[in-house]
């Protein structure tokens, strides 16, 4: 479980058969403090690669904005490449199956609806029906 920002607008690609994904960094942050030395932490950041597959990831290339907070459950999952230089690297993502978005729909930096996309009172709960719905389904990637 995570809570944190949104770094940059989400990376959406339709993979085989249509699927979608899209990639988000997560920072997250751990308040700094004061030892009782008198010596001061600071602040730490840390980025999160988060993947979402499948209606999921619809939902994140609509309504996900950088700067938006979310709220996110998933599975850690290691994989490794290699370079350009044959070098073999690492890294961890976390395989998103589910989501909350907790910026208030004032304050999010998502493109305002125009008069013809006004937005109903049963939108709100529909998208998070249709995020709950979208998660009890496992998946296997096709890569």
């Amino acid at each position: 479980m995570l809570i944190g920002n949104v770094g940059k607008d989400p990376e959406v690609r339709y993979v085989e058969n249509g699927v979608c994904t899209a990639r988000v960094s997560l920072a997250t942050k751990t308040s700094g403090y004061t030892l009782p030395n008198g010596t001061q932490v600071p602040d730490r950041t840390e980025w999160h690669n988060l993947l979402f597959w499948r209606k999921i990831a619809e939902v994140v290339e609509r309504y996900v904005h950088k700067g938006d907070k979310l709220y996110v459950e998933g599975e850690l999952k290691t994989r490794n490449y290699t370079d350009n230089q044959g070098i073999v690297r690492y890294i961890t993502e976390i395989w998103v199956n589910n989501m909350e978005m907790l910026t208030p729909k004032s304050h999010s930096t998502a493109p305002q609806p125009n008069a013809k996309e006004e937005p109903t009172k049963t939108d709100v709960p529909l998208l998070r029906l249709l995020i709950a719905i979208s998660c009890k389904f496992r998946f296997t990637p096709f890569f």
